[in-house]
This record gives C-alpha cells, structure tokens and sequence, in this order.
C-alpha cells in the first residue's frame, strides 16, 4: 500500500471522535480523507441530525477541501463505525462526478483499508448522468 494511503488514515483517523453534540445533533462517528491534485489531505466528520441537514463525512472533507481554494480530487478514504468495506454514497459521488466531470473516473477510492482494496469512482460510477 502507497504511504500516502497511512498517512490519509492517520488524519482521518484524528478526527474519528464519535460525540453528541445535542439531543439532536451527533458527530464523528465517521471520519474522511481526502487528497487533493496539489497532495494536501484534508478531513471531514459526518454529522448526523434527526432531519435531513446531516452531512457525510466524505462530502465534508471535500468542502473542506474547497474551503480552503482547491477543487480537485486525488483520493478518497472514508473510515466508517466499524471499520470495514465501505464506498461514498451517492451523495457523495454525485458531488465529486459534478466537481470534475471530465476526470470524475480517475479519482482513486479506499474501498478496505486493511485489505488494501482500492478503486477508481468510474468502476463504482460508470455511467452517470452527466
């Protein structure tokens, strides 16, 4: 496995703080990393809420990313509650296919961090609408 890859999980990994923020707000029981074209990591935490105002942690990291002036994706790597197989949602692929609808494909995904199973989101999203 690439370093890059440990080192993503070791970011991810510092943000993974499972907490209730309010009797209606939780945080942090699914972190993200994600690196950008220009090699910096950045993370996200999913926030859960009793209606739909949620966020995934993947899509987090990602605005995060965008926060701070980048745009493109390398690779992304989601650390679920029990660590395991795992892919972006829809959501989330549907924000990163928008974000660069002409290289959307060759964005590399963490499928199994500890089997080392990665794919490219054209293999998880073929075809998309756009």
């Amino acid at each position: 496995m690439d370093r890059i890859w440990e080192e993503m999980h070791a970011a991810a990994e510092a943000v993974l703080k499972p907490r209730r923020i309010s009797e209606y707000v939780t945080a942090g029981e699914v972190s993200a990393a994600v690196l950008s074209k220009s090699g910096k990591i950045y993370t996200g935490v999913c926030i859960d809420t009793c209606s739909t105002l949620g966020i995934c942690a993947e899509r987090n990291a990602i605005f995060n990313m965008v926060t701070n002036g980048e745009q493109e994706i390398d690779k992304v790597l989601c650390i679920p509650p029990v660590e395991g197989r795992g892919a972006p949602c829809g959501a989330c692929r549907e924000l990163m296919v928008q974000l660069m609808p002409d290289s959307y494909k060759d964005i590399e995904i963490m499928i199994d961090y500890s089997k080392g199973i990665v794919m490219k989101l054209g293999e998880l999203t073929p075809q998309w609408w756009i």
